[in-house]
């Protein structure tokens, strides 16, 4: 009976590369305001953002995702050939299929990179770190890019009073590769489906081919439950996360959440008692809700603003439609 050699992958896998891109137009509350009935104060107070950015036309999923991933391969210090994997999280590409990772990968000059697209919300950049950390150290790829991409104003109902306000565009990519030490920590990851109506798209897409709805499908959410859910379910996964990669918040330094609210941001950090010297990302005043893309941008400005530094400990968590969550701690690069 024959045996199949075993994988000659990495001892450890890291984060070696971030990137951001923002797109040109900078959208404040008061646009917002011109479609629903509420005031640039109630905003803030209830999300704390204040602008956002809207693609143009040209900036597409695969045009923002090719400007980010440009900026992590460089910071990374690697050629594009190098990388044996493309894996983009994003809900708001279109074409069903070909993948749009096939495009990324072709228009950086990989050379015939694996190349595929997930959904996973709001938690995709944490499931795509997470595939690429195996992909490294299993062996069936030395660099792989992660990216995390949306252009959610492309399903924002400006009507509605409840998310219109809440949406962002965006970008953020990494690249992980090859390790001699730990750095990035074991995932908690999951879901709960009995909760997927909290989080959701309108209608099918077919509803509207068909003509049964006259309305694009949007993104709708019922705001207490998942800011409930949030504030007490997904504390209890960072910790689990912490727990798992042997660190306690005393020897954390950065907090990189989900971008999703201000509010279910410091809520997570009272009840995860970090210490005041924690930096925390909050991003989201001026960049909104990018969902997939929000963790790696986040990252990105605290390292570019020098908030936070490389070899930095911090905890990532995302959290959002289905419910699905991720959460690891990773060393910065």
């Amino acid at each position: 009976m024959a045996k199949i050699k075993p994988s000659k992958g990495a001892p450890y896998a890291r984060i070696l590369g971030v990137g951001g891109y923002r797109p040109t137009r900078v959208v404040p509350n008061e646009v917002i305001l011109e479609t629903i009935d509420s005031s640039d104060e109630w905003i803030r107070s209830r999300s704390g953002i204040e602008t956002r950015h809207w693609a143009s036309a040209d900036e597409t999923v695969a045009a923002m995702s090719i400007e980010a991933s440009g900026k992590a391969i460089a910071d990374a210090g690697i050629d594009a050939s190098r990388i044996g994997a493309v894996v983009v999280s994003t809900v708001s590409h279109f074409s069903q299929t070909p993948a749009v990772a096939t495009e990324i990968a072709h228009k950086l000059g990989t050379d015939k990179a694996a190349a595929f697209d997930i959904s996973a919300g709001c938690a995709g950049f944490g499931y795509g770190l997470t595939l690429a950390k195996g992909m490294v150290v299993e062996g069936s790829a030395e660099y792989v890019l992660v990216i995390g991409v949306e252009r959610l104003s492309d399903l924002t109902d400006l009507e509605d009073r409840a998310t219109a306000f809440l949406f962002g565009d965006g970008a953020g990519a990494v690249i992980v590769g090859p390790s001699q030490e730990p750095a990035i920590g074991p995932t908690v990851w999951g879901s709960e489906g009995d909760k997927s109506e909290t989080i959701k798209q309108t209608v099918p897409w077919t509803d509207y081919r068909d003509g049964t709805v006259a309305k694009f499908p949007a993104i709708t959410q019922e705001g207490q439950a998942v800011f409930r859910w949030a504030v007490f379910e997904m504390a209890k996964v960072a910790q689990q996360a912490l727990d798992a990669a042997g660190i306690t918040a005393d020897e954390l330094d950065v907090f990189i959440p989900h971008q999703a609210n201000v509010r279910i941001i410091d809520s997570m950090v009272k009840t995860l008692k970090l210490p005041e010297h924690v930096t925390v990302a909050r991003d989201i005043r001026t960049t909104g809700n990018t969902s997939a893309a929000s963790i790696p941008l986040a990252m990105e400005r605290l390292l570019a603003t020098g908030e936070a530094k490389s070899g930095d400990t911090a905890l990532v968590i995302g959290f959002g439609a289905g419910l699905v969550y991720a959460a690891t701690v990773v060393t910065l690069p």
